[in-house]
């Protein structure tokens, strides 16, 4: 058993094992809402199947008692923390589901009770997928080895380590971990890329594993961001030479850039790499398919060295001038080849760049991150989701899903209801991630946390989520056999310019 679920058990016992609070008769009313954390009195809508919503008071009380109602159904909880009761929980939603619990919150001081203005929490009729999977790394860049990814079940608090790179670090040399990915949501096919030591990009397809080394002279570096046809066997990844750099003066603290980037696409029946598009003029990056996998989307930026070589200092120094685009290509499944690209959206018309393209599930809406520059949006204050109509073409920005700091990745549901993301709204520093829900028009709802067993864990933990995926259900493979196959030599791949 997890601990996370050992401590969520541990205070529910304790809870249960006090008295059982009651909800104040004699209180003064207030017109404020209170201070809660994490906040979830703008109006928010939840999953039929989310796990208890835990707050607390962020104001120092002698008391607190919180109520939980719909119609007759009713749960309280006290003790200056609101953690409902599981199958509390899961009955009061049931009753509820398409109509809004009501939540009133009392805190006592100076030993009178005052009652804050309530507030409604909407049950969905839509179910989110029952896991996610994410990274959890340090803020800082020295301490990019003590990195996971884990795996968290949405509809309670159980937390695993899928995989994790100090597994495969030894004295002197570390490892650092790319971004996972899933086909169509599938657990059981998984990759990921890890660089430095026993680097190589590990795949999972039904219970088989096998890491491959796609290192070759002919392209620019191993996978990077990857995407997985849908259907098929293969999967598209960007190459990248990226670049890391600190700004002095500016509120952003680091710049990551790339001085190069090419479209490949690899076959993994056939362990065969070809190339999808790679203009020395253009970095084309964030590859993403669309649900029925005939279109790939992703961002390219037009940049033209001055003396036609690729040049790390002239890339840092010319940084702002790196703005990205939307395209996508028309795909072959039968010749496994790409059309001519099509602009999709025109960001640096507006002065912006455009990255992290992801298509609705059911093909109608583009969401994306915009920016002043760049492809590393998620440590640029500017950054925000926005969301495009496929049908017409017209982009706007998800108002009700920003902040004035950073919102960056971002995934949708399997059913296309729900979309999960990572901000750094909460203090510019770590990244959380948060979950909305978006109707048939493409309006999202007000985004609510992550919940926690603890209220009060993320206001501890001194990591940040990122890469938030969703998923069927659990990946089963435990990180030291994962391990294990990357401290293999790996098979090499065949490249070829043709598919």
């Amino acid at each position: 058993m997890h601990y996370r679920t050992i401590i969520s058990m541990i205070i529910s016992a304790v809870l249960l094992s006090c008295s059982q609070p009651t909800v104040p008769s004699q209180y003064t009313e207030s017109s404020d809402y209170p201070n809660i954390y994490p906040d979830y009195t703008k109006g928010i809508t939840i999953p039929i199947n989310i796990a208890p919503l835990t707050f607390e008071l962020t104001e120092e009380t002698e008391g607190m008692i919180a109520r939980f109602s719909f119609r007759d159904i009713e749960l309280v909880c006290g003790d200056k923390l609101a953690i409902p009761n599981i199958s509390e929980w899961e009955k009061l939603k049931k009753a509820a589901v398409g109509n809004a619990i009501k939540v009133e919150v009392f805190a006592k001081d100076n030993g009178n009770w005052v009652k804050y203005k309530p507030f409604d929490i909407y049950i969905s009729t839509d179910s989110i997928d029952p896991y996610i999977s994410y990274r959890l790394i340090p803020p800082s860049y020295v301490s990019y080895e003590e990195l996971t990814i884990n795996q968290r079940c949405l509809e309670n608090f159980d937390e695993e380590v899928i995989y994790d790179n100090r597994l495969c670090s030894e004295r002197g040399k570390g490892q650092c971990i790319n971004c996972h990915h899933y086909q169509n949501y599938n657990p059981k096919r998984m990759q990921f890329h890890a660089r430095q030591n026993h680097g190589g990009t590990f795949i999972s397809i039904d219970g088989k594993h096998k890491k491959i080394n796609m290192k070759h002279d002919s392209i620019l570096s191993a996978g990077v961001y990857p995407a997985w046809h849908p259907s098929m066997n293969i999967i598209a990844y960007s190459t990248n030479k990226t670049l890391q750099s600190f700004h002095t003066r500016d509120i952003n603290k680091i710049e990551v850039l790339d001085a190069a980037s090419d479209l490949i696409l690899y076959d993994i029946d056939q362990n065969k790499v070809t190339t999808i598009e790679k203009d020395p003029h253009e970095f084309e990056t964030y590859p993403c398919w669309t649900p029925d996998g005939k279109m790939l989307y992703y961002c390219s930026a037009h940049f033209e060295y001055a003396t036609d070589t690729i040049s790390r200092t002239e890339a840092l120094n010319r940084y702002k001038d790196i703005k990205y685009n939307i395209y996508r290509k028309r795909f072959n499944p039968n010749t496994k080849t790409f059309s001519a690209k099509e602009l999709v959206y025109d960001a640096t018309s507006i002065g912006k760049s455009a990255t992290l393209p992801r298509i609705s599930p059911d093909g109608r809406f583009l969401l994306f991150t915009q920016g002043e520059w760049g492809c590393f949006h998620i440590w640029h204050r500017d950054a925000d989701l926005w969301i495009m109509d496929l049908s017409t073409l017209q982009a706007k920005p998800l108002s009700i899903c920003n902040s004035p700091n950073v919102e960056s990745y971002h995934s949708w549901s399997n059913n296309g209801k729900w979309i999960i993301f990572s901000s750094r709204r909460n203090d510019g520093v770590y990244t959380r991630l948060y979950i909305a829900h978006i109707d048939k028009n493409g309006q999202a709802s007000v985004p609510f946390e992550l919940p926690q067993s603890d209220p009060d864990y993320h206001l501890q933990l001194t990591k940040s989520y990122n890469i938030p995926e969703f998923m069927k259900g659990p990946v089963s493979l435990k990180p030291q056999e994962i391990a294990n196959i990357l401290k293999t030599e790996g098979e090499t791949i065949i490249f070829s310019q043709h598919p």
